[in-house]
């Protein structure tokens, strides 16, 4: 056989093998999926932990101050390591501040608090070093 001849022969191999493929794939009924399943349900329908997750995300950066969104990333931290529901009630979690070093008195959650002291930050004093000869 001639190169010519062999190439026609694979082409219409080819072209009978793309056209019994697109057949097939045409009479081939299509499985709807199941409607209940792939069906959207809101987050706070699913579980009220992730709904306060998605809260606190969408916040931003004042999520880390929100005390409920410290309490829901605990449970989900607690969920999430397979710990027990503790027994006892933890300590109150205080906000965050954003500048700690900030005096009490200009602290809002602390306005009747006494004035503190508007000194500098201590000096401390420098390691003695190790004389070289």
């Amino acid at each position: 056989m001639d190169g010519k001849t062999l190439a026609r022969v694979g082409a219409i191999v080819f072209v009978a093998v793309a056209v019994t493929a697109t057949a097939i794939e045409m009479t081939r009924k299509d499985v709807a999926p199941d409607a209940l399943a792939t069906q959207g349900r809101p987050v706070s329908a699913q579980d009220p932990l992730a709904a306060e997750l998605l809260r606190c995300s969408e916040i931003g950066e004042a999520g880390a101050r929100d005390p409920a969104c410290l309490k829901a990333w605990a449970e989900n931290r607690r969920r999430f390591l397979g710990q027990p529901v503790p027994t006892s009630s933890p300590a109150r979690v205080e906000p965050t501040t954003l500048f700690p070093s900030a005096p009490a008195s200009a602290d809002p959650v602390h306005k009747d608090a006494a004035p503190a002291e508007l000194s500098g930050p201590a000096a401390q004093a420098e390691p003695a070093r190790p004389e070289v000869r």
